[in-house]
């Protein structure tokens, strides 16, 4: 019944063993599993108490043996289980790396060199230094061979690699992480789960200023083409996190906001555009017009065709003049 591990040893890594299997296989988001399900906390505490109740019962079960043995049978046990384990393939790994005479065969290899009573041995060298050292000399050839030689790369080319692969996940990390957006690279998010988070912000922290449909009250209107500080979602975005304008603007929410919560407020606020609301609140600034949007193809036709009854009177008024 004698083991190598102590009960101490083997307690906790079955029980941590268990735990890690059990936080691997229940989903729990975010959150630990222990934290998110509490029910969890229980069945851990009944592991823990079954893992010991096992050792316990093992340990009777090897007291109750031992009482069976004979006399020498108790002593070669106690003998054995007093013996200290070894690593005796890690002794002998390190006796063949490194070569090493016993005190006792010194004698051996003693040489006839005496310094005051300072002796000197005869020593190979160390098997693990060779081998390294001819290590050496292979990396040596491979490294000019392939950088002096067939001139493969050098460091500035390989530093200039890495610095433009990092600066390529550094933009893409910025372009997928939420938390990360700014000014410069929020987008319209029109994920109804984004809208639907926007609105409750909207609900709780805009409607004193802007009314609950966005019609305006000490704030402006939102639903009209008007923008104080220019529409479009960077506009706002910006407005929002920065605040309006000095002395009789909004508040500055960026610190009250995380990005990713300002960039959903915003977009939800640029779906109010073209709603109507119940007491909508007298236009404010100016007509704000987006210039990235495409040109409008009905307006260039539209102007057209203003353009061409006044070419056909230039026309008619021509030829009579012709005429008489």
């Amino acid at each position: 019944m004698s083991t190598k591990t102590p009960w101490w040893i083997r307690v906790p890594v079955l029980f941590f063993l268990i735990f890690g299997l059990m936080e691997f296989f229940i989903d729990s988001g975010d959150k630990p599993a222990i934290i998110e399900y509490p029910i969890t906390q229980f069945f851990l505490l009944l592991v823990l108490m079954i893992l010991i109740a096992i050792e316990l019962i093992l340990a009777s079960i090897e007291n109750i043996m031992f009482q069976t043995l004979s006399e020498e049978g108790k002593e070669r046990y106690l003998e054995a289980k007093s013996k200290k384990f070894e690593w005796t393939w890690a002794k002998n790994l390190m006796k063949r790396l490194t070569k090493s005479r016993s005190i006792e065969r010194e004698g051996e290899i003693i040489l006839d060199h005496n310094y005051d009573g300072i002796r000197e041995l005869d020593n190979v060298l160390p098997p693990w230094w060779v081998y390294l050292f001819y290590g050496t000399i292979v990396f040596a050839v491979v490294y000019l061979v392939r950088f002096h030689v067939i001139g493969d790369y050098d460091q500035e080319l390989e530093y200039e690699q890495e610095v433009a692969a990092a600066q390529m996940a550094i933009e893409e990390y910025k372009r997928t992480a939420k938390d990360l957006v700014d000014a410069s690279t929020v987008e319209f998010l029109s994920d109804e789960s984004d809208l639907a988070a926007g609105e409750k912000i909207f609900q709780t922290n805009c409607v004193a200023c802007h009314t609950q449909d966005g019609g305006g009250s000490i704030g402006p209107n939102l639903t009209d083409k008007y923008w104080i500080l220019g529409g479009g979602i960077k506009n706002v975005f910006t407005t929002i996190s920065e605040g309006g304008r000095d002395g009789k603007g909004m508040i500055a929410w960026k610190q009250s906001l995380k990005p990713a919560e300002i960039a959903q407020v915003a977009s939800y606020v640029i779906t109010l555009g073209g709603t109507t609301p119940a007491n909508p609140k007298e236009p404010e600034g100016e007509i704000w017009v987006d210039p990235n949007a495409p040109e409008d193809a009905n307006g260039t036709e539209s102007e057209t065709e203003e353009t061409a009854p006044e070419e056909m009177e230039q026309t008619v008024d021509s030829t009579e003049v012709a005429m008489n």
